[in-house]
């Protein structure tokens, strides 16, 4: 009796998330690192530091096994922590920092993750 073959995965990993409002959340977590890091790093609108670098390509990590996916909430909303510790202080941090100003550097990515929260507060569809 000849035995199917299973098809390959990778690494036993699902596909990445590559939404509309995973793809939102991107674009909002990329303009609140690059407000953070050129108020408190000084860099320029060029680009970011090796420290806000990393920690970008670790929340599109993030982002990409999101298990939410296109349903997914704020992260201060969410049930499901899946940063790590060290860098869950950190981000919270950025998105405390950038936060209150997204709206005046970023009005209309402020005004959707705004309308996000809400949203996920009052369970709006």
């Amino acid at each position: 009796m000849q035995m199917r073959a299973r098809p390959l995965r990778a690494a036993g990993l699902r596909p990445a998330n590559h939404g509309h409002r995973i793809e939102r959340e991107r674009r909002t977590i990329t303009a609140m690192i690059g407000i953070y890091c050129r108020d408190h790093h000084h860099v320029d609108d060029a680009g970011l530091c090796p420290d806000c670098a990393e920690l970008l390509r670790y929340a599109n990590q993030r982002l990409d096994v999101c298990v939410f996916g296109e349903s997914k909430m704020p992260c201060n909303d969410c049930s499901v922590h899946c940063y790590s510790q060290t860098r869950r202080a950190r981000i919270v941090e950025v998105m405390r920092y950038a936060g209150p100003r997204m709206p005046l550097r970023h009005p209309l990515l402020g005004l959707q993750h705004f309308w996000d929260k809400l949203r996920a507060r009052f369970s709006l569809t």
